[in-house]
């Protein structure tokens, strides 16, 4: 796993609440039917139907709050886009698909956080532990435990989803083959 991968984030809170489609939530619905997969053409456009401005105030480390059933809807786009802007994402829940849409493009992602909406308001400071399962609010002084991402998806997440995990792959097939 790459030594400058943080499983904690600290940042602002970005709330949003329940049934947010990734198609006309996430990203716009043109942004998924035209195929558009460079983080430089979606990040304009991440969550601009239901928080404009987004992309031009969100930073590295800062934390997407979500209600559930979050990012219906198996497409990728906007995690292509939370991953390169260096964003978490936590959710009350999520359908599978849109999970596995997640993990595979490298997001930190918790769900199945119980209640996590009734625990912080946009713009608190937070920090988030995915891989020991943990929400600081630090702004309402409350901490609550939370399902962590399995051990098993580590080394996906880490080394940036899919891509990343299989160019991994690939140089040390390479490098095996050589010696």
């Amino acid at each position: 796993m790459p030594d400058t991968f943080q499983w904690r984030l600290r940042g602002r809170c970005y709330k949003l609440g329940d049934d947010v489609p990734h198609a006309g939530g996430v990203v716009p619905n043109w942004i998924i039917g035209g195929r558009y997969f460079d983080p430089k053409d979606i990040i304009p456009h991440l969550f601009e139907e239901t928080d404009l401005g987004f992309h031009e105030r969100c930073r590295p480390g800062d934390i997407i709050v979500t209600g559930r059933n979050f990012g219906m809807g198996p497409k990728m786009n906007g995690y292509i886009a939370m991953q390169a802007l260096g964003l978490g994402l936590v959710c009350e829940s999520m359908p599978f698909l849109a999970y596995r849409a997640a993990v595979g493009c490298g997001v930190r992602v918790m769900t199945d956080c119980v209640n996590v909406t009734q625990i912080c308001e946009n713009g608190d400071d937070l920090e988030v532990d995915f891989r020991d399962g943990y929400v600081i609010n630090h702004t309402r002084n409350i901490q609550r435990e939370y399902p962590p991402i399995p051990d098993t998806l580590h080394e996906l997440i880490a080394l940036g989803g899919n891509a990343g995990w299989l160019e991994q792959w690939w140089k040390n097939r390479q490098s095996t083959a050589s010696a």
